[in-house]
């Protein structure tokens, strides 16, 4: 379906002619920030009042979300977060904003008014005249939130929170015989004029909305903690009794450390109680770093743990055993994310607790996983081979599952069924069936495997190779015409080879249907707003050299002299760390076969590599420094995620 832009409506509706689109959009290139209807509007072709009835027949004005992320007031990711909040809790997009703390009242006037091409106006500043009262009956001003805030012959101004439709404004200039003119003012504002003129308090009541979701978003970490004023030590009975109750200071709390780690994009929050009369330490980790979030006064140290184990529903009486469960948030607070969580005894009869949060997403694009020209050639033809095993190894948080189903995305095509299995499933695709593993009641990677050579698979995607079972029967798989990826926990690409044969591995096996070996790590990148840009002196190139290996660099055919470094600096976006986001470190081992040939030999870990050097692999190490010579990272995060 061709959909038609504002003009063409416009033309077919007789509003405009031909020539008077084309000078608008003539004129529009030197006002690049204002909307075709709106030139047409300057240049007097069209009443505002016209093209505002056009806009709204047809859908055609820009959402309120589209005009905030273009101003920059918050992300696509923190509109999305208040899209769900809006769906979820049944309350409007706007609410949603100003309950997440996206914006303030004022900006979110602002950015109505501009939606709607209409004038702001702060009422504040405007004497207002109680003759003006009159004009609007005091119910209707409370149900539409407006207010009439001056009068110039016969036309009156409505000051407004939400503007009307143009049918809305028709029948009110009808029924009170005046032309209006609509502007938008902010909530309070208007709440306040109601008050005024009126005497009306609609400040303090607001609306059942605002009841009802009053504590979606906690207040601040340090408001909640100056609620309580006992500090005697506590005792466990009396502190879990509180972690129960809905409005507890204890609830809250925990709401706000999840809700504050996600918006830092944390991946883990770690709850760590001491003996005594210490803090609790909370941690949370951000781009693989841990950083301490906040320090908790000891007497929530029982409660704190407690409240989590409710919330993941297990046993709060038993402290003596480590526990795991998970957690759909949603239920509790405004995000839809769920929560993996694990508890663990400590000395001084403690129970420290690790969250993990699993935010479910779509795989990142395969040109954004940051592989050199060979890399990608070498991955991109084993993703794309009919049968054969793919293996991408690396410690565990390392990206594997996420450089996985981007080679998936490369073949996810209707003609090929792909089958998943992954413990938890974070990242989903359309086209997949994906299963999860429950080692609870047996179904484990193993099972789901044999359950899915049943299933007439073209492609399978084994979430980890822990035992000899899952290994040889994903190589029996990759040998009889399907096309296999999994992961497995080794530091590289070649001892992945020796590992996989000294679980007992048949070498022969192994060595015809292996395609390629991906190990990975994940460095920080530099924060691309405060990074630093400066020319290395001769001793810092030497070290990298030396690091790189000479006679490798010299095949790179980088000029020394044109070597431009960037290092970390710190700024707010940052939070000050110079860093913000990461980026893939890799190294391939191309299955060729002079390297099957070895496997069957049951070579070394360091024959393997040389002749993976040989065929032109290049390390960890090397392909981190290829990206420090790029710019995207410093020596020192290379040499934290990659030892040789």
């Amino acid at each position: 379906m061709i959909t038609k832009k504002i003009g063409e409506l416009l033309i077919e509706q007789g509003l405009i002619s031909q020539g008077q689109l084309d000078e608008a959009l003539e004129m529009q290139k030197n006002f690049p920030d204002q909307t075709i209807g709106q030139v047409l509007c300057r240049l007097g072709h069209i009443r505002e009042a016209d093209l505002s009835l056009v806009l709204d027949q047809k859908n055609k004005r820009r959402t309120l979300a589209d005009i905030i992320l273009k101003e920059g007031i918050a992300d696509q990711q923190k509109l999305t977060q208040a899209k769900d909040l809006s769906r979820q809790h049944d309350i409007p997009f706007e609410r949603a904003l100003l309950k997440l703390g996206l914006i303030d009242e004022e900006r979110l006037a602002r950015a109505v008014a501009a939606q709607y091409d209409l004038p702001y106006i702060e009422i504040k500043s405007l004497s207002l005249d109680p003759e003006l009262a009159r004009y609007i009956s005091p119910v209707y001003a409370q149900k539409h939130l407006l207010v009439p805030i001056s009068m110039l012959g016969n036309t009156l101004t409505l000051a407004m929170a939400r503007p009307l439709r143009q049918h809305e404004i028709r029948e009110l200039e009808d029924n009170i015989r005046l032309k209006i003119i609509s502007v938008i003012a902010s909530e309070a504002s208007v709440f306040g004029a109601l008050n005024a003129l009126y005497r009306v308090d609609l400040a303090s009541s607001r609306t059942a909305i605002d009841e009802v979701n009053l504590d979606l978003v906690p207040d601040s970490i340090s408001e909640l903690l100056n609620k309580t004023q006992s500090f005697d030590e506590p005792e466990v009975e009396e502190e879990v009794k509180k972690v129960t109750e809905k409005d507890s200071v204890i609830v809250k709390l925990v709401n706000k450390i999840i809700y504050d780690a996600y918006m830092k994009k944390a991946s883990d929050i770690h709850i760590e109680p001491y003996p005594g009369k210490r803090d609790v330490i909370v941690r949370i980790r951000i781009d693989g770093q841990c950083v301490v979030y906040q320090k908790i006064p000891y007497k929530y140290k029982y409660a704190i743990p407690s409240r989590i184990k409710i919330m993941a529903d297990l046993d709060i009486a038993d402290r003596r055993r480590p526990q795991d469960g998970k957690v759909d948030f949603k239920k509790f607070g405004p995000l839809d994310i769920e929560l993996r969580v694990a508890t663990m005894p400590t000395v001084g009869q403690m129970e420290d607790v690790v969250i993990r949060i699993l935010t479910s997403g779509d795989p990142v694009s395969f040109n954004q996983l940051g592989l050199t020209e060979r890399n990608r050639e070498v991955f991109e033809k084993a993703v794309n081979s009919p049968y054969g095993l793919v293996l991408v190894v690396g410690p565990t948080g390392s990206g594997k599952t996420t450089t996985l189903h981007s080679g998936l995305s490369l073949i996810n095509t209707p003609n090929r069924k792909i089958w998943t299995a992954e413990d938890p499933v974070e990242i989903t695709q359309s086209g997949l069936r994906q299963v999860q593993i429950n080692q609870k009641i047996g179904f484990t990677f193993a099972a789901a495997l044999r359950s899915f050579l049943r299933l007439d698979p073209d492609v399978i995607m084994v979430g980890e190779m822990r035992d000899e079972e899952t290994a040889g029967i994903a190589i029996e798989a990759s040998l009889t015409g399907h096309l296999v990826f999994s992961t497995l926990h080794t530091n590289s690409a070649a001892e992945t080879v020796t590992r996989l044969l000294d679980m007992g591995i048949d070498p022969f096996s192994f060595s015809d249907s292996l395609l390629c070996v991906l190990a990975q790590r994940l460095a920080r990148k530099l924060c691309a707003n405060c990074k630093e840009i400066y020319t290395p002196d001769e001793h810092e190139i030497d070290d990298l050299l030396d690091e790189y290996g000479r006679d490798a660099f010299a095949l790179t055919g980088i000029d020394c002299k044109e070597i431009r470094l960037a290092r970390a600096k710190g700024c707010e976006q940052c939070g000050q760390s110079g860093y913000k986001g990461r980026l893939g470190v890799h190294e391939i081992l191309d299955a060729t076969e002079h390297l099957k040939y070895l496997i069957k030999r049951r070579a070394d870990t360091d024959d393997i590599r040389t002749q993976g050097i040989h065929d032109g692999m290049t390390s960890l190490k090397q392909d981190g420094i290829l990206k420090v010579f790029q710019g995207l990272t410093d020596i020192h995060e290379v040499r934290r995620v990659s030892i040789k």
